[in-house]
């Protein structure tokens, strides 16, 4: 048995030299997941005192709960922004760590303006909800969304890899993949939620609803990192409505102010205000909302 292991030992050891890429041996300590994860329930904490808390919160106790909290995660998330400021210079530079995270705890009170309105319009847009509640307690997609928009912050701050880790823990619990990256408007709802993903470059705009499946993805990743930095992602402008299943795709497709995009629709191309696409006898149609429902034209498929 032990002679096992041992050869075990060495065939790993061998694998280790020649794994380039998948090792992460003599560079800077990188950015724990562990910590990181603690640190997302952590900042749920902050943005909704008593929600995600075992007992009740005082009002007579906040201040003190919520001075502690910031203390706490700003205590630890600086080792970790230094780790991963890390992966692009030799040293970490204190002061810049602490100017993101300094920068990140001031743009909270605004995160849960934003986190307000999307509560908002999960309640006001499901009849199955009964109480804010049960939104905030019970739908992935406010968890989703909470998460997102603190990693966006980070994201804007220009810290690599950290953003994306919040991201993607939030991801694992919900199904629910939107890249840190991704510009979103107030009153944002995603109902039901599992399999929605929305790529890094897209703009969505306020009073924007998703159900499950949908994805707002890159026309083709061919040309691999060469797209880095480039529009990949579709523009979803206010009030717009897509129903499950469907995939808009492309950095210069735009959907319309009030449109509704129809369940299981493939969509490459932008579509005006007040439109209604849907999928029909192999080809999609769009309808003019201004006009009571006037055709406006079809692409076959």
């Amino acid at each position: 048995m032990h002679s096992d292991l041992g050869k075990l030992t060495d065939q790993l050891l061998r694998s280790y030299q020649t794994g380039g890429g998948t090792n992460h041996i003599d560079g800077s300590n990188l950015p724990s997941k562990r910590a990181l994860a603690a640190l997302c329930e952590d900042l749920l904490q902050l943005l909704f005192p008593g929600f995600h808390d075992v007992e009740p919160i005082h009002s007579s106790h906040l201040p003190r709960v919520t001075a502690h909290r910031i203390f706490s995660i700003s205590e630890r998330l600086q080792p970790e922004i230094c780790k991963s400021l890390r992966l692009s210079r030799p040293e970490c530079p204190d002061a810049e760590a602490e100017r993101i995270m300094v920068a990140f705890l001031e743009a909270l009170p605004g995160v849960r303006e934003l986190l307000r309105t999307d509560c908002e319009a999960a309640f006001e847009g499901d009849p199955a909800a009964a109480s804010l509640d049960e939104v905030i307690l019970a739908y992935p997609a406010i968890e989703a969304i909470a998460i997102q928009r603190c990693a966006h912050v980070l994201y804007k701050l220009g810290l690599p890899l950290i953003p994306r880790i919040l991201t993607e823990w939030a991801h694992s619990r919900t199904g629910i993949d939107i890249h840190p990256g991704a510009e979103i408007g107030s009153h944002f709802f995603i109902d039901h939620g599992t399999g929605v993903v929305v790529g890094e470059t897209s703009v969505i705009g306020t009073h924007v609803k998703l159900y499950q499946g949908v994805s707002l993805i890159a026309r083709s990743l061919a040309g691999g990192q060469a797209l880095r930095g480039k529009r990949r992602h579709p523009t979803i402008e206010d009030h717009v409505t897509i129903y499950a299943g469907t995939t808009i795709m492309g950095g210069d497709t735009v959907i319309g102010a009030g449109s509704t995009i129809g369940a299981s629709v493939f969509l490459t191309h932008s579509v005006p205000a007040r439109s209604l696409v849907f999928f029909e006898e192999k080809s999609l149609k769009i309808l003019d909302k201004n006009r009571r429902g006037e055709f406006v034209g079809d692409w076959c498929i």
